[in-house]
């Protein structure tokens, strides 16, 4: 079985290429020319890597007509949701001309490989009390331009489905969390400012956002394993919510890192780091997905951040 994964040199991407080499199969990997590779330089002899950008149409169509794969990880995407409000055009690029460009061309090669189209649950946006937990019949309400690319990336893939018969099976991945993190994820950044903290490198004070807001974690290793579920075992066209079923709210997910560490802190808010509108609670509803596959997280939630935490400690320089 040959899978190629989009953005294999990603937080997501170099997992789920962990997970396809334990399960012995065939892993190719696109990457641009600027990728940061430390998160695949454990496994970069057991990969094939190809140097794609999934804006580029051409290179797209040229790279699957050559590898042909059997099933692919479509997970390069501009997946941080502050940098589509400064960056609305090319969040636009990446997350739907991309996925067209990866459409159009497993088109042009005549073949019919599966696609795991990876959303995201920030489509859902404006949730009300009552439509909690989320089911994937939840209007969309979108409240950021990174909301709107995935709607229109989620949607694409089912119109090429129902259009010409492209295996797409479409997901909405609540929020992730484990080792690797990009620091500009919330958890991420707090792991890191902790660690510099442990290490003298700034004062003992925190710099946070919005804590009263609640989302449902799940960890990333855990997440790569309902990928691959879902490749081989949902449906084409249909789309399926992955989350743990559980909110977290961010000031929890602080006080746990702390915790962990042991460190005196003061807290202080960023304004800087404040969204221009943030939903105030998202929980995923998995029943659809789990009674599908059969999938349930296995990390907690406590582990995943005394990872995340291990990781800063053992890479921030």
């Amino acid at each position: 079985m040959k899978a190629l994964i989009t953005g294999i040199s990603g937080f997501v991407g170099s997992h789920m290429a962990e997970f396809l080499l334990g399960k012995n199969e065939e892993v190719c990997g696109t990457i641009r020319y600027r990728s940061r590779m430390e998160n695949i330089e454990g496994i970069k002899d057991k990969i094939e890597l190809y140097e794609c950008d999934i804006k580029d149409a051409v290179a797209m169509r040229e790279l699957i007509e050559k590898l042909k794969p059997d099933q692919i990880y479509h997970l390069a995407a501009q997946s941080y949701v502050k940098a589509s409000w400064s960056s609305p055009a090319e969040t636009f690029m990446i997350n739907v001309i991309g996925a067209l460009n990866l459409f159009e061309a497993v088109r042009a090669a005549k073949i019919s490989p599966r696609i795991l189209l990876v959303g995201s649950s920030e489509e859902y946006g404006l949730v009300m009390k009552d439509e909690l937990p989320i089911k994937e019949t939840n209007p969309l309400r979108p409240l950021s331009p990174y909301a709107v690319s995935k709607i229109s990336q989620d949607l694409l893939g089912y119109q090429y489905f129902k259009s010409y018969g492209i295996q797409i099976i479409r997901t909405r991945a609540f929020n992730l969390t484990g080792p690797r993190r990009g620091d500009v994820f919330v958890d991420s950044n707090f792991a890191k400012q902790i660690v510099m903290i442990e290490r003298k490198k700034r004062e003992p004070v925190l710099e946070v956002g919005n804590l009263e807001a609640y989302r449902d974690f799940t960890d990333v290793r855990d997440i790569v394993r309902a990928y691959w579920m879902a490749m081989n075992k949902c449906d084409a066209g249909e789309v399926y919510n992955i989350s743990s079923g559980k909110a977290t709210r961010i000031k929890d997910i602080l006080d746990m890192l702390i915790k962990i560490s042991g460190i005196k802190v003061e807290i202080k808010q960023d304004t800087q780091r404040m969204r221009p509108s943030d939903e105030p609670i998202i929980q995923g509803d998995n029943s659809k997905f789990r009674e599908k596959t059969g999938w349930q997280p296995e990390i907690s939630l406590e582990r995943s951040l005394k990872d995340l935490l291990d990781h800063w400690r053992k890479n921030l320089t």
